[in-house]
């Protein structure tokens, strides 16, 4: 399964490891891939979407689905 999140909030390529390595955290994710270009992340596993959008809120930066 796959989920893509909209992430604002990222400004720098350190923005996108910090979001890429909270969302590796979630119990569930096998890959995530961060754009900063696209201001998205796209997750495969099947972690729950509010733990997903949780982990990067707690590293700073705001997520939704989308």
């Amino acid at each position: 399964m796959s989920t893509t999140l909209k992430v604002d909030g990222m400004t720098c390529m350190h923005c996108v490891g910090a979001v890429k390595r909270a969302l590796e955290q979630v119990p569930g994710v096998e890959t995530a891939e961060v754009s900063l270009e696209k201001a998205q992340a796209v997750i495969v596993g099947d972690a729950d979407v509010q733990a997903l959008i949780s982990a990067i809120r707690e590293a700073g930066y705001s997520a939704e689905a989308g």
